[in-house]
């Protein structure tokens, strides 16, 4: 099996590719990017996948913070609404 080409991602000569596309291309390329990546991923595995891995996302969270987390940063939104 062939290695993969490039950087050992998280080096820093990965950092300075990723610097020399946004230098390139600009900010808004990262954001086209990932809109036609998570389209393609919708259209492949449909959008309960993202209901899936939110709900994932939020079993892991409650494991490692607890659900006295959950509490501090629904009353902290909470305030952050009122005006």
């Amino acid at each position: 099996m062939q290695a993969k080409r490039g950087p050992v991602p998280g080096s820093e000569n990965a950092k300075h590719g990723g610097q020399a596309t946004r230098e390139k291309y600009g900010i808004e390329f990262y954001s086209r990017i990932g809109k036609k990546g998570g389209q393609a991923v919708k259209e492949r595995r449909g959008t309960e996948f993202y209901a899936e891995i939110g709900k994932k996302g939020g079993e892991s969270t409650k494991r490692q913070q607890g659900i006295a987390f959950y509490s501090m940063i629904g009353k902290k939104g909470g305030t952050r609404g009122r005006t």
